[in-house]
């Protein structure tokens, strides 16, 4: 299991949860932040750093929020 990051972090990207991420797996894209799924340590330490609560772990990422698990996952196929 991993941590996505969701929709309240578009056009935010308040960066708390990069400073406290002990394995640098969370990277900046256009609009939001991404966790790359192969690095995440599934640590949690990013999830209470979060300002607009749009960290969750994958099997807690709300029902209208599920998509963000692939797009997380999209951008690191590239």
């Amino acid at each position: 299991m991993t941590y996505i990051i969701s929709e309240p972090c578009i056009d935010i990207k308040d960066r708390s949860c990069v400073d406290v991420c002990p394995v640098d797996c969370i990277h900046e894209f256009e609009r939001m932040l991404i966790i790359d799924p192969e690095e995440c340590i599934d640590c949690g330490a990013c999830e209470p750093e979060c300002p607009v609560t749009a960290i969750f772990a994958e099997d807690a990422v709300p029902a209208d929020q599920v998509q963000f698990i692939q797009i997380n996952a999209d951008y690191f196929k590239q």
